[in-house]
């Protein structure tokens, strides 16, 4: 039957595509289902075209400081729509990438909105009208999407979400952004570099919560000193939209409550994942939405698998894709494939990236978990002034911090916060992922001049080793 595969894959974001690909090349008959773009929000919506408006955002930066680097610069100025219009380019030229992989990968496209009506088999409501499809197995990789405040939901003029934010028609004067994860941060930082008045309001008492507490104390101070206005241990309690701006009402952390006006507001509050209305009832177990599955994505039902932001986190592209090459190598042992072996995810040695300026990147466990956790450990730091590239480079701030379990060596987790960090990260995944100690990266050799030194430096730290500070 034309419309029988071995797998079908509900969603084709950066797991769902990815997934659907690995299948493929493991001979698999695969179909892919896709309701809006091919991609998903990540590529269209999410991780690609805000990278773009990032890239922007900092060259206007160096351009506004071209006086530190000998250089003149005269009458620079940001154009708003310029910076939409590239971001979408580069968001339709992966798209079409996307579909000619499909096509390379000789994977069936369905577009259309997918809904399961079993374990291994769904109808797609979409431009051919209502197709059947059945599987031997079924992915789904539906994502997730913004999450709303329930007192002020979403309208795209002076409510957004991180969509609204991609495609402003205006820049804001004032903008308040409510959460301080990377998705706000990083359109702080960038409405920020373009001229706008930000303020972040963060619920915890630090931002970027998740990361260890040296970069958050770091990184608040780097933003204020940018001009961003920081609030944490705050909530805000009320939002009245007008024509022209918000009014909120701000709880601050002594527990007084002010009121505000700004022009716009971001809400960055989370995500809800994608999980309504696509027939999971009784198929899957759920907790909070989000799709329970075991180490290699099945669910409680044999046929039918979960990966990427429909499942628990971290909510990461990358985490997404990983799932999916896992999944579509334990289906195909699953289906007598004996030259395949899938391995679990290691959720430790997940690298986290946040785009703002500085940069901030993780792996592994902070300082505080670390000690949690039982551990004995030791500690290195480098600062960048220490490096002389990043000097050269004029990015002199910043710092990289490594964590050791003091009694085997073993790398428990890195941070870092500064230029560049988000390429230098995986070079401690990779050392993660090897199981490295100290005694490894001490007797690997870095390249001079470069920024991966301070690695080496930090690592050398722990152990009272530095030699540049």
């Amino acid at each position: 039957m034309a419309n029988d595969y071995d797998v079908i894959v509900l969603g084709s974001g950066p797991g769902g595509y990815v997934a659907a690909i690995r299948c493929a090349q493991l001979g698999l008959k695969t179909a892919i289902v896709e309701r809006e773009n091919l991609g998903g929000i990540c590529l269209n919506w999410g991780c690609i075209p805000t990278k773009a408006m990032l890239r922007s955002a900092e060259i206007f930066h160096y351009m506004q400081h071209a006086g530190d680097y000998g250089l003149v610069a005269k009458g620079i100025e940001a154009d708003l729509a310029a910076i939409v219009k590239r971001s979408r380019g580069v968001a339709k030229q992966l798209n079409q990438g996307i579909g000619h992989l499909m096509k390379k990968n000789k994977i069936t496209v369905h577009m259309g909105s997918g809904t399961l009506t079993g374990a291994n088999s769904l109808t797609v409501k979409g431009e051919k009208g209502e197709e059947h499809l059945t599987a031997k197995h079924i992915i789904v990789a539906t994502g997730a999407r913004a999450r709303d405040l329930p007192f002020a939901p979403a309208d795209g003029k002076r409510v957004w979400t991180y969509r609204h934010a991609m495609t402003p028609t205006e820049l804001p004067s004032k903008l308040l952004v409510i959460g301080s994860g990377a998705i706000g941060i990083e359109f702080a930082s960038f409405y920020n570099d373009l001229g706008s008045e930000v303020t972040v309001v963060e619920m915890l008492d630090r931002i970027v919560p998740v990361e260890d507490a040296d970069v958050s104390s770091f990184l608040e101070k780097s933003l204020k000193k940018q001009g961003i206005t920081i609030m944490t241990g705050a909530g805000v309690e009320a939002i009245k939209v007008s024509e022209t701006g918000i009014t909120a009402t701000i709880k601050d952390k002594a527990g007084a409550s002010t009121t505000s006006d700004f022009s716009h507001v971001i809400v960055a509050i989370g995500i809800v994942p994608n999980t309504e209305n696509i027939g999971l009832e009784g198929l899957a177990e759920m907790d909070r939405g989000f799709i329970q599955i075991d180490p290699y994505g099945r669910t409680k039902t044999k046929g039918l698998w979960a990966i990427g932001d429909c499942t628990p986190g971290p909510w990461l592209a990358h985490k997404a894709s990983h799932e999916g090459v896992t999944c579509a190598e334990a289906i195909a042992k699953e289906m007598g494939n004996t030259e395949v072996h899938p391995h679990p995810l290691n959720r430790n040695n997940i690298p986290g990236c946040t785009y703002c300026h500085p940069q901030i990147a993780s792996v592994g466990l902070t300082e505080a978990k670390a000690r949690d956790a039982g551990y004995e450990v030791k500690v290195g730091n480098f600062p960048f002034i220490g490096n002389g590239k990043a000097i050269a480079l004029g990015e002199a701030e910043g710092f990289i911090k490594t964590v050791f379990d003091a009694k085997t060596g073993e790398l428990l987790g890195a941070h870092m916060v500064g230029a560049e960090v988000t390429e230098l990260i995986q070079g401690y995944t990779v050392g993660k992922t090897l199981e490295t100690t100290e005694a490894e990266l001490m007797q690997t050799v870095f390249p001079h001049p470069t920024l991966s030194e301070m690695m080496h430096e930090s690592v050398l730290d722990a152990y009272g080793r530095a030699l540049h500070f």
